[in-house]
């Protein structure tokens, strides 16, 4: 008998799919059972489970267009929703909505067989808790909850504690880990990117391949996860036939995303890099991309043998059709479009089947090929996680160079004179290989200290006008993930650090979308043009950093030809906090920086202080951002 499978993710923000869940579709698919997978708000994800089997229950086709108005009422019981709906109120079809109203309340769901949640780092604690335990709501046997990932690993205890189920811990690569009668290793097997296609959340990087050339890393590194994750260094995984088998069923994707976390250390690098060309990655590399259309009718209309995911691809479909129609020319043509849709029940995709789809591709195919043409785009290989800048060499180098890398990620995570020299020396090799677009890594918040981060930043705008290349830097807060008191949040302040400290390098990134590119002047502007002036900025008020140009006066005046936005009045408030910061004496100086360090301007905390001349200081820091 078939089985009903939920694949979930807690609702977090994240750049990259779930891997293990898009290998766990592929497990359980290929057994024949039915796969669902969702990523959001478990309670909404409830309420649509219910609404869909009332729509399936009443198959009226003429109130599909209020799918979402009985969405809301079995959420939120508003009456006005429905009470709009011409000639619905006393209906069979509103006494029954109001039962399935009545079941949401109880929290009697549509119950699954197996549900696997994932779980991502382990700030987002409380999500990734609170998803688990509302997950036992749709679950028909608590046995068959199985939860796994990076929080699951790291914290196995503390997810036992919260949730009070044992969870998997580290990678699925043996037989038997989900059943122990199953010889099958979930981990070798391709990833279902299908399921990608169910749910509202887009991903950033939704259209590219995912995969590892390599598992772990042999440095061990005392700030890292990875010895815990994956403790065995494998420095040779294929990924010709992985991706071979995702264009069959897939679709040809634009990246290659790979997530290795040490690939200079594998013995096999060379051979890697041979593969990675074969697989269309190669220097100058290109695609065209394939038609979305075909992608989702052969998927509707693969052989029942091969578990394509029907009910995706059906939604995928419908969203086709909806962009067909914003492509047509003229109010007809949309209107005629829409009421043959309409007629052959494919508005929505509840009541869609197979069979209309197929009936209606006369029409809709031909309008996908004249208006969605694709020329050749550029396609790009990422190794995501960063290259150990200690293995760095000419020949790996050269050897790299033989890639459409983009960009070239290296580590910079600590400073002294021995990493700074072999970082130098990897920037040098790229320029000579011609690797120009280039991005880094920086820890702090570890055993550095704010100087260190500085100076970091400093010498990759100093590379890039030395070599001509452009260094995106990324500054990476450092955050323990197994310490009682931390690992459910990002509390953590390094012994250098302080909570001011933090938040002003936060508060910088905000301003410039948490990377900071090539240009000196874009570099001075964010964090100072030396030292004393970057020391300046960490003890800044929150606001003036955010708003720097509204209320630095002399900055408005350095800058007013390279900003189109402008201020009004002479708001000068910057310069005044400092000129006040500066005149301090040593004590009373070391009393306000000990405010100031926690970051809290709180009437409790600014109404014990007696002295005038700091309170009118903390004045400066309680000015409210917009």
């Amino acid at each position: 008998m078939r089985k009903k499978i939920l694949l979930l993710e807690p609702d977090y923000r994240n750049k990259y799919p779930p891997m293990g869940l898009m290998k766990l579709a592929t497990y359980y698919r290929e057994q024949g059972n039915i796969v669902r997978f969702f990523k959001g708000d478990l309670k909404y994800y409830a309420a649509s489970l219910l609404c869909d089997e009332y729509m399936q229950e009443i198959k009226e086709l003429k109130l599909a267009q209020h799918y979402s108005k009985f969405l809301q009422f079995i959420r939120s019981n508003n009456k006005s929703l429905v009470d709009s709906i011409v000639d619905f109120q006393n209906s069979d079809y509103a006494k029954l909505l109001k039962m399935y109203r009545r079941r949401f309340i109880n929290e009697d769901y549509p119950k699954f067989d197996i549900i696997c949640v994932t779980t991502l780092f382990t700030f987002h604690w409380k999500m990734t808790i609170d998803t688990i335990n509302n997950a036992k709501k749709l679950i028909k046997n608590i046995e068959n909850l199985y939860i796994g990932g990076i929080a699951s690993t790291i914290l196995p205890e503390k997810i036992f504690e919260a949730t009070g189920i044992q969870p998997i811990k580290g990678l699925m690569d043996k037989p038997g880990v989900l059943n122990k009668d199953d010889n099958i290793i979930i981990d070798k097997l391709p990833l279902d990117y299908s399921i990608l296609e169910e749910i509202e959340y887009k991903y950033p990087s939704n259209d590219a391949y995912y995969a590892y050339t390599t598992r772990g890393c042999p440095n061990h590194c005392p700030f890292c996860a990875v010895p815990i994750l994956e403790p065995k260094y494998c420095d040779r995984i294929p990924i010709k036939n992985q991706l071979k088998k995702a264009d069959m069923y897939f679709g040809a994707k634009k990246d290659l995303l790979l997530m290795d976390n040490n690939v200079f250390a594998s013995k096999h690098f060379d051979k890697i890099i041979n593969e990675i060309v074969k697989c269309g990655y190669g220097k100058g590399a290109t695609y065209i991309p394939p038609s979305e259309y075909e992608i989702a009718f052969n998927n509707i209309f693969a052989s029942k043998n091969e578990n394509r995911n029907v009910y995706a691809y059906i939604k995928k479909m419908i969203s086709i059709y909806d962009n067909i129609s914003e492509k047509l020319p003229s109010e007809t043509d949309r209107g005629s479009f829409y009421n043959v849709r309409k007629e052959n029940g494919l508005l929505y995709a509840i009541y869609a089947t197979p069979k209309a789809i197929k009936d209606f591709d006369n029409i809709a195919r031909p309008l996908y090929e004249k208006y969605f043409k694709f020329g050749k785009r550029a396609r790009y290989i990422d190794f995501n996680q960063g290259l150990d800048v200690r293995l760095i060499t000419a020949e790996k180098m050269k050897k790299l160079s033989e890639l459409n890398i983009n960009p070239l990620r290296i580590a910079f995570d600590s400073y002294n004179p021995v990493m700074v020299r072999l970082y130098k020396n990897a920037i040098k090799l790229a320029a000579k290989y011609k690797l120009s677009d280039l991005s880094n890594y920086l820890l702090y918040n570890y055993n550095d200290k704010p100087d260190d981060l500085y100076e970091r930043l400093k010498i990759n705008i100093e590379l890039c006008e030395e070599y001509g290349v452009n260094i995106y830097s990324f500054p990476m807060k450092y955050h323990p993930v197994i310490e009682q008191e931390y690992f459910h949040n990002r509390d953590y302040i390094g012994k250098h650090w302080n909570k001011k400290f933090i938040r002003t390098i936060q508060a910088v990134l905000n301003s410039t979308k948490g990377k900071i590119g090539r240009g000196k002047s874009f570099f001075e502007e964010a964090f100072g043009k030396d030292i004393d002036e970057f020391h300046k900025i960490l003890w800044m008020p929150e606001t003036f950093i955010i708003y720097r140009r509204k209320y630095d006066k002399n900055l408005r005046k350095k800058l007013k030809n390279k900003y189109s936005e402008h201020f009004e009045g002479e708001c000068d408030l910057a310069n005044e906090w400092w000129k006040n910061f500066k005149s301090l004496d040593e004590s009373r100086l070391k009393i306000l920086k000990a405010i100031v360090s926690e970051n809290n301007f709180s009437d409790d905390v600014c109404n014990n202080v007696n002295d005038p001349k700091i309170i009118d200081l903390l004045k400066y820091y309680r000015i409210k951002r917009e």
